[in-house]
């Protein structure tokens, strides 16, 4: 159940895959989950597991105000691939939890009928609105490496672990900079509420094995 033992190779690769696609242990921002995991590690990953290594590198950032991190620290063993609770599972429950309109009245008299049908109606007016416009941005992003050793495909796979909820990452090609160095340029679409360029930064420049600097090449909102 879990991860197993953190403090293992072996443990370190089932949290190494549990965030290929995941920003924090649980939800989307860094919680009392992210701290037990990140308290149950000796040091940080290798870079061959740049998924665990990009989350590690990010929740070290947050050690100053950890206590202060939303939710409430549960046993080790509650967190991970046994103990997230199923994407499918959880739409589930939202679904019910909308529909959860009409209590628990035993009573079917008419007036409980009609209450009954005025929910039903405010429920489906609320699902038939139309969502927001979302403010998204296109940004071109300039990743340089140390020298003409470093393995840019590394670098590459590294920065394309990043995920965060609206970030999507785009095209990407290496660009000569000279003396037989390349940069990667690659692009990405943002919302911009959600994702902002210091954040995409913090989290690339942490694969310090690998890259010098980022900058951003292009800035165009959508």
């Amino acid at each position: 159940m879990g991860f197993g033992d953190l403090k293992t190779p072996g443990g370190l690769k089932v949290l190494n895959d549990f965030l290929a696609d995941k920003s924090y242990i649980e939800g989307w921002v860094p919680s009392q989950a992210d701290v037990a995991v990140f308290d149950a590690i000796s040091s940080a990953p290798s870079t061959v597991l740049c998924h665990a290594l990009r989350w590690y590198n990010h929740i070290k950032s947050f050690q100053n105000q950890k206590g202060s991190l939303p939710g409430v620290k549960k046993p080790l063993g509650q967190y991970g691939p046994a103990g997230v609770e199923d994407k499918t599972a959880a739409d589930s429950k939202d679904d019910d939890d909308d529909m959860d309109l009409f209590g628990s009245d035993e009573e079917e008299d008419a007036e409980a009928e009609k209450l009954k049908e005025e929910r039903i109606a405010a429920y489906a007016a609320k699902k038939s609105k139309k969502p927001t416009l979302i403010a998204k941005s296109s940004i071109l992003l300039d990743v340089k490496p140390w020298d003409d050793e470093t393995d840019m495909a590394k670098l590459e796979e590294c920065v394309r672990s990043i995920s965060m909820d609206g970030l999507l990452w785009g095209q990407s090609k290496l660009v000569p900079v000279g003396y037989g160095i390349k940069k990667l340029q690659i692009g990405c679409v943002v919302e911009d509420d959600k994702v902002g360029t210091d954040q995409l930064e913090e989290q690339i420049t942490a694969f310090e094995d690998y890259v010098q600097s980022m900058d951003v090449a292009a800035f165009n909102k959508i």
